[in-house]
């Protein structure tokens, strides 16, 4: 009776716990993919966030700076600055009726700096930048009735002010020697040369006509109206 009574508790706690094992499996399982998914879902949001972090950051500036297209139709400028010849490219913002940029390049080593500020009537004031970034100097300067532009160029602080002198170049000018004026130098483009004559030699400039009057007495360089 007793090996009865043992056999009947045995088959009928066996399910009992056999689903007992299995409800605490089952709950582990449960467990551990829900700290699976706990541990994937922040990485992924990190995945995600510099995703469009870098979507939304503005381009990687290459260096050194090379000559932009976009200022490629400004207005050019040549001097000097300090004692190194430079030459400027500077126009009109888009979106600031009082807003200037542009950039400068060193004609001895081809380096380029950013350019960017404000005009004010005959006044200009920018700063420039030797990586697109940070700040390395400031301008202050003047433009003249002939479109030239002359003032100081200075280091973030102030300190270290350079003279400049900038003349305007005409579409298409070339870069005038270190020193020599722009204008001068496109006052003599414009100037047309003697022409040679059959000999060889210069032809001298034909005297002006005459609008009116005659020789006095065999003179000919007196006359008088008629």
């Amino acid at each position: 009776m007793r090996e009865s009574k043992a056999m009947k508790g045995a088959v009928q706690d066996t399910p009992k716990g056999m689903m007992a094992r299995r409800g605490w499996a089952i709950m582990s399982v449960a467990a551990l993919l829900c700290a699976g998914a706990a541990a994937l879902l922040p990485a992924q949001a990190s995945a995600e966030s510099a995703a469009v972090k870098e979507l939304a950051a503005p381009p990687s500036i290459q260096l050194p700076l090379k000559p932009s297209p976009e200022f490629a139709r400004f207005p050019r400028y040549a001097g000097m600055l300090g004692k190194r010849q430079i030459v400027l490219r500077l126009g009109a913002k888009t979106d600031d009726p009082s807003g200037v940029h542009g950039e400068y390049q060193y004609t001895d080593t081809g380096e380029v700096i950013l350019i960017a500020g404000d005009r004010d009537g005959d006044t200009l004031e920018v700063e420039e930048s030797n990586d697109g970034t940070h700040i390395t100097g400031n301008w202050v300067g003047k433009f003249a009735a002939d479109g030239s532009v002359a003032g100081e160029r200075m280091n973030v602080d102030d300190s270290g002010p350079q003279p400049f002198d900038l003349k305007p170049l005409a579409a298409g000018q070339a870069v005038p020697a270190p020193g020599a004026p722009a204008a001068a130098n496109a006052a003599a483009k414009a100037a047309p040369a003697p022409q040679p004559s059959a000999s060889g030699a210069a032809a001298a400039p034909a005297p002006a006509a005459a609008t009116g009057g005659h020789p006095v007495g065999g003179v000919s360089n007196l006359q008088t109206g008629e």
